[in-house]
């Protein structure tokens, strides 16, 4: 697990118009990586849409969500919602891993890998500012507002 002051694992991955985002293009801005399971389930989209909500509050912290989905699901997803900002394919959770929210999980008895909801305040510098595993949807745009101090 990641922890306050390592370097963030990089990310170079397809966003939901088939453009590649990478992390390192963010130097010199705070970034906020959310990590959700799967687009348009109740959970996701409550989260995402409290980050779009927020947006306005955040100044030049950019905001990116990672999950397994494909691009089209994560544009059909962007278009239904209007986020308004990229949503990444990670397809072969590579990311997901590096990140250690790529997890077995149980549900109804049954044993899976999955994505653990997680977020991560990524400093200026390109270090990790803020780590926060298994966070809930409805806490994810709270403490993002209380670590930048808003």
């Amino acid at each position: 697990m990641l922890t306050p002051g390592q370097d963030a694992p990089p990310i170079s991955l397809t966003n939901q118009h088939g453009e590649t985002v990478d992390l390192h293009t963010y130097r010199g801005r705070r970034v906020l990586i959310f990590f959700y399971p799967k687009a348009n389930t109740p959970g996701c989209t409550q989260q995402a849409c409290a980050l779009r909500d927020v947006a306005g509050e955040v100044g030049d912290t950019a905001i990116i969500g990672l999950s397994p989905d494909v691009p089209t699901a994560q544009a059909k997803f962007d278009a239904k919602y209007e986020l308004g900002y990229p949503l990444l394919a990670d397809t072969d959770h590579a990311v997901a891993e590096a990140y250690g929210v790529w997890q077995e999980k149980k549900n109804y008895g049954k044993t899976y890998m999955g994505i653990l909801r997680s977020a991560f305040l990524i400093a200026a510098d390109g270090t990790v500012e803020q780590a926060w595993y298994k966070i809930s949807p409805k806490d994810t745009p709270v403490k993002l507002l209380e670590a930048l101090g808003r």
